[in-house]
């Protein structure tokens, strides 16, 4: 028989149950503040980003507003645009909700009593939600920040468009161990699919992958461990931030800030810095895998971007673009950020953005052979340690027996060996020891 102790315990903890529910369910958003906005009408006028056409709809805050948008007809993505029409400047696309899954005219964007956000196409077909029906939701927001967001009565974000950003962060946005950890490229300025590139928030760095259709996995074409090491610890999140230098604010830097569990700590990284307050700034993993930092200056006419840091650049201090794993194409040499040859069967040939590999159509070891180029690295060569203490032979068969195997690459100091999935750039490398063996059919 249970004690009165337990069954009073018990009554306590059904009725706080119910109470919390009972606040939770008469927690709606008020009747004024529900919205239907319908894909619809005469397209903007002023140019925006990838050339797209757009529907601005109502939510804005300035410089960032919500619409619909398609760069091929019929569809459409719901967006916010970063940008003013008095700026007369590009408009750009900073936050996506349905990337990869577009609606279409008619479609519908719907904010009921019970705090769900919906877009829906014509026939009722839900492409995106924010699952938030019945969890306290009362209000819709776009805040000055660029942040879209839906709050309880007390003002706690009960979903926020920064927890699900795609290709872009914004100044106060983050990467973040078990939520949204990478940054993934569009496919092209016309294609609004997931390209190939993603930046990634490991425990000790974040990474920059490119990933082919031939490869097994993702190859690393760049790290931040000459940025910031974490020797104890995991990266728990990285938020982009922006900060005056001086008290006067004369300049601003724009920079990361890192915080590590186990032990916890913070720290922080200057990536790039402004001689205006920069605190409109994103930063974007672009179409060719490169990490570029644009600010907004909403004080200036005409030219109210400015690009203020590339990270994989021929100025750039911290890697060239040789790393970018299509720099040169399909198959090409780089050297000092250019394209400045084809690699052939008969030795270099003048660079063309023609440039590709004889394709190996048959898995029987007699159907190819391998030719050879000295001084040369592959992409993923510099931020990744291969496999070490292996004879060249060895590498060599680890290819042959591999069917999706392009070629291979060896250091003969070091015995080290790196299996290609994809060949894209190969930069040129002052040493001899340094090799490339590429499949070719005989």
């Amino acid at each position: 028989m249970a004690s009165p102790h337990s069954i009073n315990t018990t009554s306590f903890l059904l009725l706080l149950s119910f109470q919390l529910f009972s606040t939770i369910s008469e927690a709606v958003v008020p009747a004024s503040d529900t919205f239907t906005y319908v894909n619809e009408g005469e397209f903007g006028d002023y140019i925006v980003e990838y050339d797209a056409n757009y529907r601005a709809l109502p939510p804005f805050a300035n410089p960032f507003q919500l619409c619909f948008y398609n760069t091929t007809p019929n569809a459409f993505t719901l967006a916010l645009r970063m940008g003013t029409v008095r700026s007369e400047s590009l408009m750009r696309w900073v936050w996506e909700a349905n990337r990869g899954n577009p609606v279409r005219e008619n479609a519908t964007l719907t904010f009921g009593t019970d705090g769900n956000l919906v877009l829906a196409n014509a026939d009722g077909r839900i492409a995106w939600q924010t699952n938030t029906a019945n969890k306290g939701v009362v209000g819709f927001q776009v805040l000055p920040t660029g942040n879209m967001v839906l709050h309880d009565g007390k003002g706690n974000f009960i979903w926020q468009s920064f927890n699900s950003p795609s290709d872009t962060l914004l100044v106060g946005q983050s990467l973040r161990a078990g939520g949204a950890s990478k940054l993934v490229s569009r496919a092209s300025a016309e294609n609004n699919i997931d390209g190939p590139y993603s930046l990634v928030m490991e425990p000790k760095q974040l990474a920059l992958y490119y990933k082919s259709a031939n490869s097994p996995r993702p190859m690393l074409y760049w790290s931040s461990i000459e940025w910031f090491t974490i020797d104890t610890g995991s990266l728990d999140n990285i938020t982009v931030t922006s900060f005056p230098d001086t008290d006067e604010g004369f300049l601003y830097f724009s920079t990361f800030l890192y915080f590590t569990t186990n032990p916890s700590y913070n720290s922080n990284r200057n990536i790039a810095y402004s001689r205006y307050n920069n605190t409109l700034s994103y930063l974007r993993l672009g179409i060719d895998g490169n990490l570029r930092f644009y600010t907004y200056n909403p004080n200036v006419q005409g030219v109210a971007w400015e690009l203020v840091e590339t990270f994989l650049d021929r100025d750039s201090r911290l890697e060239g673009e040789c790393q970018l794993p299509e720099r040169c194409g399909k198959f090409g040499l780089c050297e000092n950020s250019q394209c400045v040859a084809c690699p052939t069967p008969n030795g270099l040939s003048g660079w063309s953005k023609d440039c590709d590999a004889k394709k190996v159509t048959s898995c029987k070891a007699s159907d190819f052979g391998y030719y050879k180029l000295e001084g040369v690295d592959h992409f993923m060569i510099k931020y990744t340690r291969g496999d070490g203490g292996s004879k060249q032979s060895d590498c060599e068969s680890k290819c042959t027996k591999d069917c999706k195997c392009m070629g291979y690459f060896y250091h003969t100091q070091g015995s080290r060996c790196w299996i290609a999935y994809d060949l894209k750039t190969l930069t040129r490398v002052g040493n001899s020891t340094h090799l490339a063996y590429i499949k070719t059919p005989k």
